[in-house]
């Protein structure tokens, strides 16, 4: 028997905000959704989703038009806890490719690029003074951190402190922190000269919070491991794992 993720509270936030996004009130639906987070902790391939949830083609052409519409991002954003941006904190993480996300359609967007791991994807994520996720990009493993830095301060939009490690050392950086009102602590890299007064110890200490969010989204196997060929579908895993986090906090 599959062991079950949804628990009633659960559900029940996940349903309402469902429904007020257009999604139809089936007698189906929560099994699906228990077959699709049940697809997003084992990492297992969708053919393999227990029968007694529902068919897996069931599964996945739901999972893929939600993909496909944006509708996993919009339940995310509808349900996230209410943020604290008094620091926000961002960092980078490899995440490795199975084999089984090679091969997608020419003209498709993969987000899959070559690093020293192999083809890896790289997950660029944003987190809140209490540690959780704000929103995230996701590129190719080649990409580096502070070429992302830009478009995540755009969508974090405004905090007290901006907070990141050496990898975003960079003047640029700092001053489109400042432009959004935020004090940018960023330490410089031992080579540097100039002086770095908004630095501050305490704050950069804090800054284990990602760190951990990215721990704790990897306890989801189908995000430890990226499974899917499109970076939509990937996308939509840890927008659908992120929920879950937050749904577990309210």
């Amino acid at each position: 028997m599959a062991r079950k993720a949804l628990t009633d509270n659960l559900w029940e936030q996940l349903q309402e905000t469902m429904a007020q996004h257009g999604c139809y009130q089936k007698d189906k639906n929560r099994d699906v959704m228990e077959a699709i987070l049940w697809k997003l902790r084992t990492g297992a391939p969708w053919r393999d989703v227990p029968e007694e949830l529902c068919p897996w083609k069931t599964a996945y052409n739901r999972f893929n038009r939600w993909s496909k519409t944006g509708f996993v991002g919009e339940i995310f954003f509808s349900l996230r806890k209410e943020i604290d941006t008094e620091w926000v904190f961002i960092d980078g993480s490899y995440i490795r490719c199975h084999q089984h996300a090679s091969g997608a359609r020419l003209g498709e967007d993969r987000a899959i690029g070559q690093s020293r791991g192999g083809a890896t994807t790289k997950i660029h994520l944003s987190c809140d003074a209490d540690g959780y996720p704000l929103d995230f990009k996701i590129t190719g493993g080649e990409v580096h951190d502070s070429q992302v830095a830009g478009e995540l301060i755009e969508l974090i939009g405004q905090a007290d402190y901006f907070i990141a490690d050496k990898g975003y050392d960079s003047e640029v950086i700092r001053d489109k922190a400042r432009t959004h009102d935020m004090v940018p602590v960023i330490p410089k890299r031992k080579n540097a000269k100039q002086p770095n007064p908004e630095f501050d110890r305490y704050l950069y200490k804090l800054r284990h919070l990602v760190e951990n969010m990215f721990a704790r989204l990897k306890h989801f196997r189908s995000i430890a491991t990226r499974y899917e060929k499109l970076a939509r579908n990937f996308k939509s895993m840890l927008y659908l794992a992120c929920t879950i986090i937050h749904c577990k906090m309210n």
